[in-house]
């Protein structure tokens, strides 16, 4: 597609400049890249849709098979300027150009309710509309810079394919997945992904294979583990565990009730505040039942050892949502065909093997003291998504 050649100016076209600018109006995030070519087409030449955009058109029509509503699109609109030749040249032109933009919007990222919520801007998605018609105008090759544009993960393929095939019943829950996936690299980059659905992990090598999956404990009903992705950038050996509020109002209860040794058994210590150089606090000045009542927070941490919740490691995607990803004893758990059972953080399998993965082989031993930060040799990627059909397909 060859869009560089002088096909028209501004008063080339059958509708008035005036006319022009007011459909620039309609649609400013467009305006600097026809601003920068001045004002010549993209999608006509002599009044008529270029191959090109005849291309786009059917691009458009089909996104069923992506997933996508073809009515977002509005290809009778479209048709129909098209056909009205040089008298809707400006419109046709500008529609067709903010349609594409909308399909590259929709096929690069989930719907609405199934948007991430992104630690680090640099893992979203770039859907600029004047940066894309930038490119597609340098373009030799529509199809195949829309394919470079949005490089799609096996795990996206896979749902596609399954959807192409599915029966009506099965659609719906096809269609949500392959809706979230939209969200995953398909640029062959390091990566992890944690399917909430399924409280499962793979962890993908370069070029997008497969290296290792296990299972995983997700957020319980009522604290469900966020849609979201970040960067892991450190791990830390002998963890405290900071006791959610409603666990620590939990434990004041029971130590109302009698339980007066729960503290020592449990190894827990009472913290002064949420700084990271807080005090630790005599029990005998906390005002339990305050904090039962939940009238007052209490910060309580469980100090490091085999009994610890956190396990032996966690590894840290610093965000404000506190959700990270963490070894844990209770390994029984894992057997649950249900394994919703966390206050929203991911529980590994097998912490020790993603941890040899994340170091490249070897995972950071620790001399034994408590909080022990081992940065990684290059932040990875992980996505926490929800893909119910990611088994069926």
């Amino acid at each position: 597609m060859n869009l560089h050649a002088p096909l028209a100016t501004p008063t080339a076209y059958a509708a008035a400049p005036a006319a022009m600018a007011e459909v620039l109006r309609i649609h400013p995030a467009l305006a600097p890249a026809y601003a920068e070519r001045g004002y010549r087409p993209l999608w006509t030449s002599g009044g008529r849709p270029t191959a090109a955009a005849q291309a786009l058109l059917g691009m458009l029509a089909h996104a069923d098979r992506e997933g996508l509503d073809t009515s977002r699109y509005d290809l009778p609109k479209l048709r129909a300027l098209a056909a009205a030749g040089p008298s809707q040249q400006a419109a046709f032109d500008l529609a067709l150009s903010q349609a594409l933009a909308d399909y590259v919007a929709d096929a690069m990222q989930p719907s609405a309710g199934r948007r991430l919520y992104y630690v680090d801007g640099a893992l979203a998605p770039r859907t600029d509309p004047a940066a894309l018609l930038r490119g597609a105008a340098r373009a030799p090759s529509l199809e195949r810079y829309l394919a470079d544009l949005q490089p799609r993960h096996p795990f996206y393929v896979r749902l596609r394919q399954a959807l192409a095939g599915a029966g009506p019943s099965a659609a719906p829950q096809l269609r949500a997945s392959l809706d979230a996936a939209r969200a995953l690299p398909g640029d062959g980059r390091r990566h992890i992904v944690v399917n909430i659905a399924s409280a499962e992990l793979w962890m993908f090598d370069q070029g997008g294979r497969i290296a290792d999956h296990m299972r995983v404990i997700v957020g319980k009903p009522g604290m469900a583990t966020p849609n979201m992705a970040g960067l892991i950038r450190y791990a830390v050996r002998n963890p405290y565990w900071n006791l959610p509020p409603d666990l620590a109002r939990e434990r004041a209860r029971k130590m109302l009730a009698g339980d007066t040794g729960l503290l020592a058994r449990e190894r827990l210590e009472v913290l002064s505040d949420w700084s990271d150089t807080p005090r630790v606090v005599d029990p005998r000045r906390v005002n339990w039942p305050a904090v039962a009542a939940g009238t007052q927070t209490l910060r309580m941490r469980q100090l490091p050892g085999p009994d610890n919740m956190m396990g032996r490691i966690k590894f840290m995607l610093p965000n404000q949502l506190g959700i990270y990803l963490h070894d844990t004893p209770m390994k029984f758990a894992f057997a649950n065909p249900d394994r919703r059972l966390s206050s929203g953080c991911v529980r590994l399998e097998d912490a020790q093997r993603l941890a040899r993965w994340l170091f490249g082989g070897t995972a950071p031993v620790g001399t034994g003291a408590a909080e022990q930060r081992f940065d990684l040799p290059r932040p990875v990627p992980v996505y926490i998504v929800d893909l119910p059909a990611l088994s069926a397909a």
